[in-house]
C-alpha cells in the first residue's frame, strides 16, 4: 500500500478507511459512533463491525506520509468511535499532524518509542498497552479516561507542556508496573487526577515543570512493595496527594474542592517512596489515605520542600519515614501521626510548626517520643529551637526538660538517682523559679537553726555583729560577700552544715542565674 504526493487515496481501502482519509485531508472529525451509550463504549464487550473498523497500517500511512490537505484546510487525524486493528507502530517516526482519538478501541498495542509529535490526544480509548519510551511532544500528551490493560511506558519521555492522565485506568504489565515514567520530563503540569492504577506507578527521577496532581487517585499494588515509587522526583511547584471533587462533571480542574463538595480522597494501597525529592512549593497530603503492610513505608527521606502538609489519615500499619528531610513549614495535626514504632525522624529538620487544630505541647512531646525508640537528643533540641524562635520560651524549656528525663532512662543506677534529685529539686535547671524557692526555704530554715547558737569569734576585735540571717545568706550566695563568713568559729556538725549550704548555694544560684539569662535573651 502506497500513496503518491497529492490527495488521492491508495487502492484497497475499505469504506471506513476511505472516509478517514478524506476527513484527514479536511481536518475534520471522523465520527463513527452509533449514538447509543452501550454500543459506543470502547471499554464494553459489544462488538464493533467492519463499518467502524480501520487498519493500523492506514493510520500509520496518514500520520507519517499522509496526503496534502485540501485548499484552505490543515490536515489532522481526528477519530471518534473507531476500532483500530493490528499493532499501531509509529516507533521513531515524526508525526506532524495534530492527532486526537476519542472513544476509540485498539485491538493491539500502540508503539510510539522515540516518536515525535506536536500534540497527541487519546481520550476515553481502550488500549492493550501503550509503549512510548523516549517519545517527544512539542505540546500535550493527553490520555484522560483511557483504559490500558497491560501498562503504560513513558520512560525518558519528553512532554513539551502538559501530560494528562485524569480518570485513566491502568493495569499492570508483566513486571507489575502500571505506569513506568522513570526519567519522564513534563514542561508544565502532570495531572493524574481520579486515576486508578493497579500496579506500581514508577516516576523515578521524573521532572515536572509546574505541578504534579494525583488528586482523588487510587493507587494499588498488591503484587510488590510499593504502589508509588518516585525517588529523586523534581516538581517545580506542588505535589498534590489530596481529594478531588466528585460531581458531574468530575472536578479535576487542579484546585481543591470547595467546602461541601462530595470528594474522593487520594488513596494508596502499598508503599510510597518519595526519597530525595525536590518540591518547589509544597507536598500536600491533605486527607490522603495510606494502607500499608507492616513492612511498607511512606518514605520521604531527604525530601526538600518549603512546606509539608502532613494532614493525612493516620496509617494503621507501616512506617512514616522523614529521616534527613528538610522542610520550611510543617503543617500537621495530631490525628495524622503514627504512634511509637511507626515514625522515624532522624535528621529531620523544619523551621516552623503550623498545626491545624489543637496540638498541645504534651501531644507534641508524644510525637517526638514516637520517633525515638532509643534516646536521641536531636528531635528535642530542634523542637525547642523552633518553639524558642516562635517566642514560646516556656514551652521550649519544657521540651528540654523532657529531653533530660528521657536521657535519664539510659543512665545507670547512680546517674538515674542523681537525675531524680536534679529533677525534683531544680528541674534540671529549666525551672529557675523552683531553684529560687529552694534557696528561700534553705535560707529560712538555716537562719532559724543558726539563730539557736552563739558562735565564738575567731578574733575578738575583728568581727561584725552576729546575724544568723545575714550569715546564712552569705553562705548561699557564692559571689556576693556580705562580710559575715570567715569571722566565726563553728564546731562539730555546724561545720558540715556550713559546707553543705555553700555547695547548695553554688548549685541553686547557678540555676537561677541561667534562668535569668534565658529570660533576658528572650527580651
Amino acid at each position: 500500500m502506497s500513496t503518491e504526493q497529492g490527495g488521492e487515496p491508495p487502492e484497497g481501502l475499505t469504506a471506513a478507511e476511505y472516509g478517514m482519509w478524506q476527513s484527514f485531508r479536511n481536518g475534520s472529525t471522523y465520527d463513527l459512533r452509533a449514538g447509543e451509550a452501550a454500543l459506543d463504549d470502547p471499554h464494553g464487550g459489544l462488538p464493533w463491525g467492519e463499518e467502524r473498523t480501520v487498519r493500523a497500517r492506514v493510520v500509520s500511512l496518514l500520520l507519517l506520509h499522509g496526503p496534502d490537505p485540501l485548499p484552505g484546510r490543515v490536515s489532522s487525524l481526528k477519530l471518534a468511535g473507531v476500532r483500530i486493528t493490528d499493532v499501531l507502530d509509529l516507533a521513531g517516526g515524526t508525526v506532524e499532524p495534530y492527532v486526537e482519538l476519542i472513544g476509540c478501541r485498539f485491538d493491539k498495542e500502540v508503539l510510539l518509542p522515540e516518536a515525535r509529535f506536536t500534540t497527541l490526544r487519546l481520550v476515553d480509548c481502550s488500549l492493550p498497552r501503550l509503549e512510548a519510551a523516549r517519545v517527544s511532544t512539542e505540546g500535550d500528551l493527553h490520555l484522560p479516561r483511557c483504559q490500558v490493560h497491560r501498562g503504560v511506558r513513558l520512560t525518558d519521555a519528553h512532554i513539551g507542556t502538559d501530560l494528562l492522565l485524569n480518570q485513566a485506568v491502568l493495569h499492570r504489565d508483566r513486571r507489575g508496573t502500571s505506569l513506568l515514567g522513570d526519567g519522564l520530563s513534563v514542561g508544565q503540569d502532570l495531572q493524574a487526577e481520579m486515576m486508578e492504577a493497579h500496579g506500581e506507578v514508577s516516576l523515578r527521577g521524573a521532572q515536572i515543570g509546574v505541578s504534579l496532581s494525583l488528586r482523588g487517585s487510587r493507587l494499588s499494588n498488591p503484587y510488590g512493595r510499593r504502589a508509588l515509587n518516585a525517588p529523586q522526583l523534581t516538581v517545580g511547584r506542588t505535589l498534590y496527594l489530596t481529594p478531588a471533587g466528585v460531581g458531574n462533571p468530575v472536578l479535576t480542574s487542579g484546585t481543591t474542592p470547595a467546602r461541601g463538595t462530595r470528594v474522593q480522597r487520594f488513596e494508596c494501597r502499598g508503599g510510597v517512596r518519595l526519597d530525595d525529592g525536590r518540591i518547589g512549593d509544597a507536598v500536600d497530603l491533605d486527607q490522603a489515605r495510606f494502607v500499608m503492610e507492616e513492612y511498607q513505608e511512606l518514605s520521604l527521606r531527604r525530601v526538600q520542600t518549603p512546606e509539608l502538609r502532613f494532614l493525612c489519615e493516620r496509617p494503621a500499619q507501616g512506617r512514616v519515614v522523614l529521616s534527613g528531610a528538610r522542610v520550611g513549614n510543617l503543617m500537621d495535626q495530631t490525628a495524622s501521626w503514627p504512634g511509637p514504632g511507626g515514625l522515624a525522624m532522624g535528621g529531620f529538620t523544619y523551621d516552623n510548626l503550623v498545626p491545624r487544630g489543637r496540638f498541645t505541647l504534651a501531644e507534641r512531646l508524644t510525637w517526638v517520643e514516637a520517633a525515638t525508640a532509643e534516646y536521641n537528643p536531636e528531635p528535642y533540641e530542634l523542637l525547642a529551637a523552633v518553639l524558642r524562635t516562635g517566642g514560646e520560651d516556656a514551652d521550649a524549656r519544657e521540651v528540654l526538660l523532657a529531653k533530660q528525663r528521657r536521657r535519664r532512662e539510659t543512665l545507670g543506677l547512680a546517674g538515674t538517682l542523681w537525675g531524680y534529685v536534679q529533677d525534683w529539686t531544680v528541674a534540671y535547671g529549666y525551672r529557675p523559679g523552683r531553684a529560687a524557692l529552694w534557696m528561700a526555704v534553705l535560707w529560712a530554715v538555716s537562719a532559724l537553726a543558726f539563730s539557736q547558737i552563739d558562735p565564738a569569734p575567731i578574733k575578738d576585735d575583728e568581727h561584725p555583729p552576729w546575724s544568723s540571717s545575714l550569715f546564712t545568706l552569705d553562705l548561699l550566695l557564692p559571689v556576693i560577700d556580705l562580710g559575715q563568713t570567715g569571722y566565726w568559729h563553728l564546731d562539730g556538725g555546724w561545720q558540715w552544715v556550713t559546707a553543705l549550704l555553700i555547695l547548695l548555694g553554688w548549685i541553686l544560684a547557678t540555676t537561677v542565674a541561667a534562668g535569668a539569662t534565658r529570660l533576658l535573651r528572650r527580651g
